[in-house]
């Protein structure tokens, strides 16, 4: 797969706002890639630096609905962002829910 091809399959779709990513508006359920920023394993929280440069944090929800068990800095993961809130963290490497 081209590499354009892979960006736009994973560029934020975006409902009132701009198509360049900014997080102005109502996101609709979309997968974005990332990498960790930080990872608490006893709250099971942190954040992902987004391929564009800007910082999502995710909760325990979105950790537990990837089905994962422990996240390191610097790993590659897929969210999937509804409402521009994380609904789920999950490697780069598995399909998203």
């Amino acid at each position: 797969m081209a590499s354009g091809a892979a960006e736009a399959h994973w560029r934020p779709r975006v409902e009132g706002g701009s198509p360049s990513g900014s997080r102005t508006g109502r996101f609709s359920l979309c997968g974005m890639q990332g990498t960790v920023k930080a990872y608490d394993a006893e709250t099971r929280t942190g954040s992902v630096l987004l391929d564009d440069g800007s910082e999502m944090a995710f909760d325990a929800a979105a950790f537990d609905a990837g089905g994962l068990r422990l996240l390191r800095f610097g790993q590659r993961v897929n969210l999937a962002v509804e409402d521009d809130r994380v609904t789920v963290v999950t490697l780069s490497t598995f399909p998203l829910p």
